[in-house]
């Protein structure tokens, strides 16, 4: 069967691999739409240090039930919680399956789901009758949801968010969708707009405007309650500490390349709680599907491409050329 295969960075082909196992517990599915996200970006680029080569690209999953169970039965639409978790290490004791010590990715330590079928354990699966698009996207908007869960985010507070990609916006509509007032910070006006249709209250141009006086403004000095840095850059990591509130939350979902110096006085001086982010809990895809079913989150204006199987290898040329010119694209498997 098909799939789209990173032989080595710059390097992805269509390739023809064998069909899954199918295993106890296993769903067997036809994959229908899978969305490029900026990790397989990195991949392409060999930036991502927890990928080998060749690797079969993508976890942003929606897809066909197969053979399935009596209770997810064949003919459903569903969409896939791509990571693995041990059991046993810290992480997975204390119920923190996403952050598991062992974890396994789809697409990066494992084969994705850039291919026509995939067999994966009914406990991954989570069923609905949202429309394929939407199923696509559910996975990368947990992740901004899961941040906004860890920033404690309530309806009283003001939430800003450095970054308006993909997963950006799951924080800004996640933050929306419990009540908080969000601003949206980027340099790019589409992704501003697209921000504002998916719950900003506000948003800051960041290369024509001053961040740090805007934010002032926004909160009559205060500075945000919760800052959430979806971005991955030094100076969003420092301005994250500089410009939250006292005693307020800082969530760290993208993480720089590069080391970060910090005045590390404010983080006693403000009493900050200081986070991180990764993946997403069952939680977190309920809440999504939840939101989405809504029709509050801007679907379509999220979605900045969706090619062939056959264009996909082309696509993450033009992607890694100029990434700013792209929010989210989709691999549509089949016609």
């Amino acid at each position: 069967m098909k799939a789209l295969s990173l032989l080595q960075p710059e390097d992805a082909r269509i390739t023809d691999i064998a069909e899954p196992t199918h295993a106890a517990g296993d769903i067997l599915l036809k994959v229908q739409m899978v969305g490029l996200c900026g990790t397989d970006l990195n991949s392409f680029r060999g930036k991502n240090p927890l990928i080998t080569y060749p690797r079969v690209l993508g976890h942003e999953i929606a897809a066909t039930v197969l053979e399935g169970t009596t209770a997810i039965p064949a003919g459903t639409h569903v969409t896939v919680s791509p990571y693995t978790s041990c059991g046993v290490c810290p992480s997975c004791r204390r119920g923190r399956h996403n952050a598991c010590r062992h974890n396994e990715t789809f697409g990066v330590q494992r084969d994705g789901a850039i291919t026509e079928l995939l067999s994966v354990p009914a406990t991954k699966v989570y069923p609905s009758t949202l429309p394929l698009k939407h199923l696509c996207l559910t996975e990368p908007l947990t992740v901004g949801f899961h941040a906004v869960s860890r920033g404690r985010v309530m309806p009283h507070d003001t939430v800003a968010v450095f970054g308006c990609g993909g997963i950006g916006l799951g924080a800004i509509a996640g933050a929306a969708f419990r009540g908080a007032r969000t601003i949206a910070i980027d340099l790019d006006d589409e992704k501003l707009a697209t921000a504002q249709l998916a719950g900003a209250t506000n948003v800051i141009h960041s290369s024509r405007e001053n961040v740090r006086e805007r934010l002032r403004e926004l909160t009559n000095g205060d500075g945000p309650d919760v800052m959430i840095e979806a971005i991955g850059l030094p100076e969003t990591f420092r301005m994250a500490v500089e410009e939250v509130a006292f005693t307020g939350r800082v969530v760290y979902i993208g993480y720089a390349k590069e080391p970060v110096a910090y005045e590390t006085r404010l983080f006693v001086q403000k009493e900050l709680d200081i986070m991180g982010s990764r993946n997403a809990l069952p939680q977190d895809f309920l809440d999504v599907m939840a939101m989405l079913a809504t029709g509050r989150f801007p679907v379509d204006q999220a979605v900045t491409a969706i090619v062939s199987l056959d264009e996909s290898p082309s696509m993450l040329a033009k992607w890694s050329a100029n990434p700013a010119a792209f929010t989210k694209i989709m691999i549509q498997m089949s016609s």
